[in-house]
C-alpha cells in the first residue's frame, strides 16, 4: 500500500476459486509516523470478481442410461452435466451430440437453470429394431474470454450409452390406414378385402382380429378373425352411406391386453338404382289469355345416383297424352324441359285444372324411368300475366236443385237426432219398482220424548207392508206362540163389515196392529218390524251414576208397566222394572 493511500495487489494470478476475498486492516499515522503521533484504523474489505478462467469438465467419461421401448417421443432420456468452478454468464455452456450411433434419434439441450445437457427422444424406440444407442456429447463455454486462451481449450467431452429395454407391444398393422371398394349390389358375403397385423416382439404371438362395431353400429360388415378378411353382412345401399369408416382391433393371443388399432376405409361403388324425379314439386300456373306457343314452365330432374359420365336426362309425355290438344313438351337437351300451350283460350269454368304424366328417362345401363304429374292450374290474369285467381269457379250443380239439397241435409240431421235419442234412451237407467225391497224408501215417524238427556231414536216401519193397505188379511199367528196382544177392533169373521164400509182410519190402524202382533209374536223378526215407544226416565242419578240398575236401589215414581207390551224380547226388562203382582201379559 503506498503512502498516499493505494492499495495493490502484491501477488499475480489471483484465484477466486481460491478465495474470494480478503480483509484488510488500514492505519494512519500523523506526525509523519514519528513519536507522540496519533494514529486511526480502518477495514477494508477486498472482493475478486470472476473472469472465465475455467474450462467445463465431465465428473465422468462415460454415462449409461436404460429406457422402456415404449417410451414417448419428446420425452427425457437422460440429464447430464458438466462442472464448471465460474459463476455467472462465464459458467454457461451449450452442449451437442458430436457422434455416435443416435443423432437422428436423440437431440440435446441446456437447461438454463441448472446449465444440465438434456437427452431427449426424437424418434420412437425399437427393441426388435435397435437395442442400444451410442453418444459422444460435448460441453463448450458460451462466453470464452480470449485472454485466458492460454489455459487451455474451454470445452470437455464424454461418452453416453442408451440402453433399450424389451416391453410387450400391441400388435402393428402393416398398413394403418387401409382403402378398399365394394359395389352397391355385392352380395351378402362378399369378400372386399384383407388386413394384416403382427407382433412386434420376439415372441410373435398370433393375431386375432375384429371390428369396433361403434364404427358399424348397423353391422355391413364381418372380419375374419384369423385372416383378417373383410366381408360384406347386409346389403349395402350407397345413397344411404357412400364410404364406410372402420376401425379394425388386432388383439394378441397370448396377451388379449395388446390391442392395435388400424382404419380401413370402405368406398361404395354406384349403380344405376334409382329413377329421376322432378327436382322440386313444380306449381304450373297458365292464364286463360295465354296465347299457343307459349312456354308455361320449364321442368329438371334429379338422381340420387352418382355416374362417373355424369348425369343425362329424356323427358317426354307420356304415351297416352303424347297427341292432346292443350300441351306438348320440347327437350332441351340439357337436363331440362319445357312446357308450351298448343292453343289458347283455357277457361277455368270448362277446366280449372290439368294434370300432365311426363317420363323422365336416365342414361344408366340400364336405363330408369320415371312417371310424374305436373298439374296446370287454369287462373284469371291482370294484363302483365299475373294471376289473380286461380282454381274451380264456384257455380250451382247443374243435376240436384237447391230444394233438393236442402232436403237431403234435412234427412241427415234427422237420421243424426234419431241416432242420439236410441243412445240416450239406452244410457239411462231405468228406475226399479216401488216393491223392490232392497232399494226402498222408508218413511220414519219420529217421536220425540224427554229422557234425561238419553238419545233421540225414531220408530221406524216396514214400509212395504204399510203399501199393502188394499187386503186385510188374517193374522197369521204362529202355531208355538198363543199370542197376547189384543186389538183395538174386534169383529168375528163371518161378521167383519166389508173394506168399503170400515172407517178409513179404523182399517188402517187395524192393519197396523195386525202387523205389529205379528211381528210381536215373531222372535226373528228384524227390529224395525217392531213398534217401540220411549218414554220420560227422569232427570238424572243424584249421584251422578248413569247406570240404569241403581235406579233399582231408589225410589222411582217411574211406571213400567208398560214394558209388559213391548213382547218377548222386553219380558227379562219387564220382570226387572215391572210390578211384582204378577199380573203381566207374559208372568
Amino acid at each position: 500500500m503506498s503512502p498516499l493511500g493505494v492499495i495493490r495487489t502484491a501477488l499475480p494470478n489471483m484465484d477466486r476459486e481460491t478465495k474470494d476475498q480478503y480483509v484488510l486492516v488500514i492505519q494512519a499515522k500523523d506526525m509523519v509516523g514519528q513519536m507522540g503521533g496519533l494514529s486511526g484504523t480502518t477495514s477494508v474489505t477486498v472482493t475478486l470478481t470472476d473472469v472465465n478462467d475455467n474450462p467445463p469438465r465431465f465428473t465422468h467419461k462415460n454415462y449409461q442410461y436404460t429406457v422402456p421401448e415404449s417410451l414417448p417421443v419428446k420425452s427425457v432420456v437422460a440429464r447430464i452435466k458438466a462442472a464448471d468452478a465460474d459463476i455467472g454468464s462465464n459458467a454457461e455452456m451449450d452442449y451437442r451430440i458430436m457422434d455416435g450411433d443416435g443423432p437422428g434419434m436423440f437431440n440435446i439441450t441446456t437447461d438454463e437453470d441448472t446449465q444440465d445437457g438434456v437427452i431427449i427422444l426424437l424418434k420412437p424406440l425399437d427393441f426388435e429394431t435397435k437395442s442400444s444407442f451410442s453418444l459422444r456429447i460435448e460441453a463448450t463455454n458460451r462466453n470464452i474470454d480470449s485472454n485466458f486462451l492460454s489455459l487451455g481449450p474451454f470445452s470437455d467431452t464424454t461418452s453416453v450409452k442408451v440402453t433399450v429395454e424389451d416391453v410387450n407391444e400391441p400388435p402393428l398393422f402393416s398398413t394403418p390406414l387401409s382403402r378398399m371398394v365394394v359395389s352397391e349390389d355385392a352380395r351378402v358375403g362378399t369378400s372386399i378385402g384383407r388386413v394384416s397385423a403382427h407382433d412386434p416382439d420376439t415372441t410373435n404371438s398370433p393375431i386375432r382380429y375384429s371390428i369396433d362395431r361403434n364404427t358399424d353400429l348397423e353391422r355391413f360388415f364381418n372380419v375374419d378373425a384369423l385372416s383378417g378378411v373383410i366381408s360384406t353382412a347386409k346389403a349395402l345401399d350407397r345413397e344411404v352411406n357412400s364410404v364406410h369408416n372402420l376401425t379394425i382391433f388386432a388383439i394378441e393371443s397370448k396377451d388379449p391386453a395388446q390391442i392395435g388399432k388400424g382404419i380401413t376405409l370402405i368406398t361404395v361403388l354406384d349403380i344405376n338404382d334409382n329413377a329421376p324425379v322432378f327436382a322440386i314439386d313444380y306449381e304450373t300456373l297458365l292464364c286463360e289469355n295465354t296465347m299457343p306457343g307459349q312456354v308455361i314452365q320449364t321442368i329438371s330432374a334429379v338422381d340420387k345416383d352418382e355416374p362417373l359420365s355424369g348425369h343425362r336426362f329424356y323427358f317426354a309425355l307420356d304415351a297416352p297424352v303424347a297427341g292432346n290438344l292443350n300441351f306438348t313438351l320440347r327437350d332441351n337437351k340439357d337436363n331440362t324441359a319445357s312446357i308450351l300451350t298448343k292453343r289458347g283460350g283455357f277457361k277455368r269454368r270448362e277446366q280449372p285444372v290439368y294434370r300432365l304424366p311426363v317420363l323422365i328417362v336416365d342414361s344408366g345401363s340400364p336405363a330408369l324411368s320415371s312417371t310424374n304429374t305436373l298439374s296446370v292450374r287454369v287462373c284469371d290474369c291482370d294484363s302483365d300475366g299475373v294471376a289473380l285467381s286461380c282454381g274451380a269457379v264456384a257455380y250451382t250443380a247443374t243435376g240436384l236443385s237447391t230444394g233438393a239439397l236442402l232436403a237431403i241435409l234435412g234427412c241427415i240431421i234427422t237420421l243424426l237426432v234419431m241416432v242420439l235419442l236410441i243412445v240416450t234412451m239406452r244410457r239411462r237407467r231405468k228406475e226399479p219398482l216401488i216393491l223392490e225391497e232392497e232399494r226402498d224408501i222408508r218413511e220414519n215417524i219420529v217421536r220425540y220424548d224427554d229422557e234425561g238427556g238419553g238419545e233421540e231414536d225414531t220408530e221406524a216401519f216396514d214400509m212395504v207392508t204399510l203399501r199393502n193397505l188394499n187386503v186385510i188379511r188374517d193374522p197369521s199367528v204362529r202355531r208355538d206362540v198363543t199370542p197376547d196382544t189384543p186389538t183395538f177392533f174386534h169383529y168375528p169373521t163371518a161378521s167383519r163389515p166389508p173394506y168399503k164400509s170400515l172407517p178409513d182410519n179404523v182399517v188402517f190402524r187395524e192393519f197396523i196392529w195386525e202387523r205389529l202382533k205379528d211381528a210381536d209374536v215373531d222372535p226373528s223378526a228384524p227390529p224395525y218390524d217392531s213398534l217401540q215407544t220411549y218414554a220420560f226416565e227422569g232427570s238424572g242419578s243424584v249421584a251422578e251414576s248413569l247406570s240404569s240398575l241403581e235406579s233399582l236401589s231408589t225410589d222411582s215414581d217411574q211406571n213400567y208397566d208398560y214394558l209388559s207390551n213391548w213382547g218377548p224380547r222386553f219380558k227379562k226388562l219387564a220382570d226387572l222394572y215391572g210390578n211384582s203382582d204378577g199380573n203381566g201379559v207374559f208372568s
